[in-house]
């Protein structure tokens, strides 16, 4: 780990770094390199089988699954506002979005888009079924003009519906550990963290 590290370090200039499971020896290595720790991302997870509560859409607002090839613009646009600070998931774009979608696990059905009653997308939940087990909450988007309408707790809900019908035992997702509202969402909705399941960042600026 430390030759790596350091073959890694040999060259000038930014450098960002990953450690999966926030292992110490990692710790070490990047104090002695220098490495600040810059992010934590956290994997959450629940027994898909756990009650899940009843939530009320907003008037006028449905749920479904992609529909095709006319929600692809307006789900970038969500995409791209609703993750507009995010260093990954913001910079999703129409080939990224293809290449996602020939992916083997790709489901249309479990691509969960919310739309007003003239049929503007608001929000969207792409859930994601590894394996016959597990299941996962991929990406959770509303637009930034639809916030406090409580479609982020609909939409989770919905696509946590969606994979327990298709027969998964357990849900994971990925959140940023200072993203405190995403985090009270998931803990009301039974997701737990452990300490294990961090990943770490580190860099050199």
């Amino acid at each position: 780990g430390a030759a790596l590290a350091a073959a890694a370090l040999a060259e000038p200039g930014p450098l960002t770094v990953w450690s999966h499971g926030d292992h110490p020896a990692a710790a070490a290595i990047a104090a002695r390199s220098g490495l600040a720790r810059v992010r934590e991302l956290w994997v959450m997870r629940r027994p898909a089988a756990d009650l899940l509560p009843e939530v009320d859409l907003p008037p006028g607002v449905t749920i479904r699954g992609f529909a095709g090839p006319d929600d692809v613009a307006p789900l970038l646009a969500v995409n791209a506002a609703a993750f507009a600070s995010h260093p990954e998931q913001g910079a999703l774009d129409e080939a990224g979005l293809a290449e996602r979608m020939a992916e083997d696990w790709f489901d249309p059905a479990g691509l969960l888009i919310a739309v007003d009653a003239e049929g503007v997308v608001l929000g969207f939940h792409w859930t994601k079924r590894h394996d016959a087990a597990n299941g996962e909450v991929y990406v959770v988007g509303v637009s930034p003009a639809a916030q406090g309408l409580g479609l982020g707790r609909a939409l989770t809900v919905a696509g946590l519906r969606h994979l327990a019908r298709r027969g998964v035992h357990e849900v994971h997702l990925y959140v940023e550990s200072d993203n405190a509202p995403a985090r009270r969402l998931y803990e009301g909705l039974g997701f737990a963290h452990r300490a294990a399941d961090t990943h770490v960042q580190y860099a050199r600026h």
